[in-house]
Formats: structure tokens, C-alpha cells, sequence
């Protein structure tokens, strides 16, 4: 089940900064990690998710690797979350086999995640939700998604673009099952802290919802 706190590698070069920054917001509550890594070569990703693989493990979260199959059966990963543009879900599906984890970004179409449902997703991704350094063209998507998602779906559905620790109540408040976060977890001073904060605010804001 994917819940909670959904943490997103940002591009990073540097190998052993990005596993301090991985083991830091492990530590600090994550229950998602995607590897992604739009800048390096297939090499270096190799190198970096053959390296987070059991730092993941140890903490007991899923690791996904973001749009390549490849990958994530040659380390035989948890999952793989994949695009409008990174195959056909059911294709994709049928490759990974029925144990993996497979994300599909629904950008702010709810007809695509029901298609995605169909086709074997685990869990759909909608965003941006705010404005979004890291895709700042993505298409917007309404907070209204996750209240029809709750009430259509039967997978999970994932928040993403803009997340901050001051517009994430209104996330979850709106039915959302998991917040992916990249920027205000790995660009933050304190990444164990960041975590912990988030984490935190998605229990608080989970328990009201629920009373």
C-alpha cells in the first residue's frame, strides 16, 4: 500500500551526498523512496540505485526507480513509476510481472487514472498541485482529483509538485494517499527534519480527517 510520506531523489551527481541525503530522510519517516535521476547516465544511475537499493531495504520501504523497467528488474526493485510517454501501462505491467509496484502519472487527468486502474497501476500520481521548480510547465492539477479518486478508485493515489510543509494539509485534507516530495525534503538543511516534519503533518492532518 503506498501511503505517507513518497520521498523523490532530485538529480544528483554526487553519489555520496545522495546517500547521506537517502539515509537521512529514511531516518526521518519516508515510506516511499522513488530513485530519479534525469541528468545521469544509465551507468551512474545503476551505480546510485544498486547503492540505495539496501539502505531501503534495512528501513523496510519500497524502492521504485523512476521510467526504467530495465533497471528496476535488473536490481530487482520494488516498482517503477512511468509517465504518459514511458510505455503502455498494461505492457509495462505484464514486464514487471504482478509482485512489482507500478506508478502512473495521471498529470491532472482523472480519465487516465481510471485507464491506468485498468490496466494494472498499484497507485495513480496527480500534479502539480502547486507550482513546481522541478517540472515549472507541468499542467495543474485540482485538489478536487483526490476527492473523486477516493471515491472511484480502488488504488492510491499520490499528490506531487510544489509540496510544502505549509500547503500540505490541504493535500491530504483533500483525500490524498501520499505526498511526493523532492525539493523541500533533499534541498532542505536538514533532511532528516524535513522528513520528520512532513511525516509528521501528514499524521496529524490523516487523524483529523478520520474524527
Amino acid at each position: 500500500m503506498i501511503s505517507g510520506l513518497y520521498a523523490i531523489t532530485p538529480d544528483e551527481a554526487d553519489t555520496d551526498l545522495l546517500l547521506a541525503k537517502v539515509e537521512a530522510a529514511l531516518q526521518g519517516g519516508i515510506r516511499v523512496l522513488q530513485y530519479r535521476n534525469k541528468q545521469a547516465s544509465y551507468k551512474l544511475q545503476t551505480q546510485q540505485a544498486s547503492a540505495i537499493l539496501p539502505l531501503c531495504k534495512q528501513h523496510q520501504v519500497p524502492f521504485i526507480i523512476n521510467d526504467s523497467v530495465e533497471l528496476c528488474l535488473a536490481l530487482n526493485a520494488d516498482g517503477v513509476h512511468i509517465g504518459a510517454d514511458d510505455g503502455n501501462i498494461a505492457e509495462v505491467k505484464a514486464r514487471l510481472g504482478a509482485n512489482k509496484i507500478l506508478g502512473a502519472s495521471c498529470y491532472n487527468r482523472f480519465d487516465l487514472a481510471l485507464s491506468a486502474q485498468q490496466a494494472g497501476a498499484t497507485y495513480v500520481a496527480f500534479g502539480a498541485c502547486f507550482a513546481s521548480s522541478t517540472k515549472p510547465h507541468a499542467p495543474v492539477a485540482s485538489l478536487d482529483l483526490f476527492k473523486q479518486a477516493n471515491a472511484q478508485l480502488h488504488i492510491p493515489a499520490v499528490a506531487i509538485g510544489g509540496i510544502t510543509l505549509e500547503n500540505v494539509p490541504s493535500v491530504i485534507q483533500a483525500g490524498a494517499n501520499s505526498i511526493a516530495v523532492i525539493n523541500a525534503i533533499f534541498n532542505a538543511d536538514d533532511v532528516k527534519l524535513a522528513a520528520q516534519q512532513f511525516a509528521r503533518l501528514f499524521k496529524e492532518s490523516t487523524l483529523k480527517a478520520t474524527t
